[in-house]
C-alpha cells in the first residue's frame, strides 16, 4: 500500500459503552435457564459494536459473564491468555493448578496464562463473575490457544525453585556479550529460545480486606487532586505496574461530589461500578451510569473525567491495558490538559499533591 508524503489519518476512537445492570441482569438469568452445556461453561462475552475483528469490549480487552447454577462446576480449562476474576454475585470455588480458593462478592484473583483452572458454585444462589482477558488480542493476531479438559504439561510451569545448577552442556559458549560501546549487543540462539523464566503466581484479593484500606483514602479530602484507588498489584509484572502482565486491575473509591480532571492516556479502561451512581464525560458527551453498570469509559486518548453523585461513594473496579503499554513503550499519559503528555515507563510521569494534604 501507497503511504508516501502525508501521515494517514488516524481512525476515530470507539465510543464509549454502557452496558446496564438491567442488561446485564437479563443475561444472567437467560444464562441460568438454559440446559447446562456438556463443559459446564455458561457463557456470553460483551463485544463493542464497532468491534468487527475480535470478541472484545475494546480492541485488547476481552470481557465475559460467567454464571455457575448452585452445585455445578465447569470442566478444566487451560489457555495462553492471562485473566482478571471478579464475583458480582454469590459465592464460589475456584481450582487453579490444583491449588482451591473460595471466592465471595467483589473478590478479584487472576488467572495466569497456561493454568489449569476450574469454577465451581458453592452457593445457593447463582454464582457470577466478570472475567477480563486479554483474548481478545491474540484473537486479533490468532493465535489464541485454548484447551478444555487438558493433560498437565510434561515441564510444570508451577515450579519455585528456579535456581537450578545450570547444565553446561546447554550453554552457548560465547555468552550474550556487548558489541561495542554504544550500547548494542548481541545473544546466542540458545538464550533467545530458553529466556529467564519468572514465577506468575494465581493472587487473590479479597474485597474484605481490599475495601478496609480503600475507605481510608476518604480522608485526602476534596483538595486531593489525584484519585482515590489502589493497583491490586502482582509482584511478577515489576515495573509496568499490573495485576497480570497486560492489564492492570484497581479498586476506587469516589466519596459523592467528587469531580476528577479531564484527562487521557493511550490505554483502555473498563470500568464494573457497584456503589453509588455518577457520570463521565468523554471527548464533551455525557454518560450516566449507576451501580452494576459496565463501561468502557476511556477509549485509548480519549478526554475524559468522572464524577460521582451525591446519593453514597461510588466504588468500581477499573481495568486497563496499560502494563501491556508500558513494555511496548507506548503509554501516553496526560494527567492534566494543562501539561504535556508523558511516555510513562520511559520517561519520568507525574506526581499529585497527597503530601500537601495529607491522609
Amino acid at each position: 500500500m501507497e503511504a508516501s508524503g502525508p501521515l494517514p489519518e488516524r481512525d476515530a476512537p470507539w465510543e464509549p459503552i454502557v452496558i446496564t445492570k438491567e442488561q446485564i441482569d437479563a443475561e444472567v438469568q437467560r444464562l441460568a435457564a438454559m440446559p447446562c452445556p456438556a463443559n459446564g461453561r455458561r457463557r456470553s462475552y460483551f463485544q463493542h459494536p464497532r468491534n468487527e475483528r475480535s470478541i472484545g469490549l475494546a480492541p485488547g480487552i476481552q470481557v465475559s459473564l460467567d454464571v455457575l447454577l448452585p452445585g455445578e462446576e465447569t470442566a478444566t480449562f487451560r489457555q495462553n491468555s492471562t485473566q482478571v476474576n471478579f464475583v458480582i454475585g454469590g459465592r464460589g470455588e475456584t481450582e487453579i493448578s490444583g491449588q482451591r480458593r473460595e471466592t465471595a462478592l467483589y473478590d478479584v484473583w487472576n488467572t495466569p496464562s497456561m493454568r489449569i483452572y476450574r469454577h465451581k458454585n458453592i452457593d445457593d444462589d447463582l454464582y457470577v463473575r466478570l472475567t477480563y482477558s486479554n483474548g481478545a488480542l491474540l484473537d486479533m493476531m490468532n493465535i489464541h490457544v485454548v484447551e478444555e479438559n487438558p493433560q498437565p504439561l510434561l515441564k510444570s510451569i508451577d515450579r519455585e525453585d528456579e535456581h537450578e545448577a545450570a547444565d553446561s552442556t546447554r550453554v552457548n559458549p560465547y555468552g550474550t556479550f556487548q558489541l561495542h560501546e554504544e550500547g548494542a549487543w548481541m545473544m546466542p540462539y540458545e538464550r533467545l529460545i530458553n529466556p529467564p523464566s519468572v514465577t506468575s503466581p494465581a493472587l487473590y484479593w479479597p474485597w474484605e480486606q481490599v475495601k478496609e484500606h480503600l475507605d481510608k483514602l476518604e480522608a485526602l479530602g476534596k483538595d486531593y487532586v489525584g484519585r482515590r484507588l489502589y493497583l491490586l498489584y502482582n509482584p511478577m509484572t515489576g515495573r509496568t505496574n499490573g495485576t497480570t502482565p497486560n492489564f492492570f486491575a484497581t479498586m476506587t473509591l469516589r466519596p459523592p461530589k467528587i469531580v476528577d480532571r479531564p484527562h487521557r492516556h493511550s490505554s483502555a479502561a473498563v470500568n464494573y461500578y457497584f456503589s453509588g451512581s455518577g457520570r463521565s464525560t468523554v471527548e464533551g458527551k455525557v454518560y450516566e451510569w449507576k451501580a452494576g453498570d459496565l463501561m468502557l469509559s476511556a477509549p485509548g486518548w480519549s478526554v475524559h473525567n468522572h464524577a460521582s453523585h451525591d446519593n453514597g461513594p461510588v466504588y468500581e473496579l477499573t481495568i486497563q491495558d496499560q502494563p501491556l503499554n508500558i513494555a511496548m513503550e507506548s503509554l501516553l499519559w496526560q494527567e492534566s490538559l494543562k501539561e504535556p503528555p508523558a511516555l510513562l515507563g520511559a520517561e519520568e510521569g507525574f506526581a499529585t499533591n497527597r503530601e500537601a494534604v495529607g491522609g
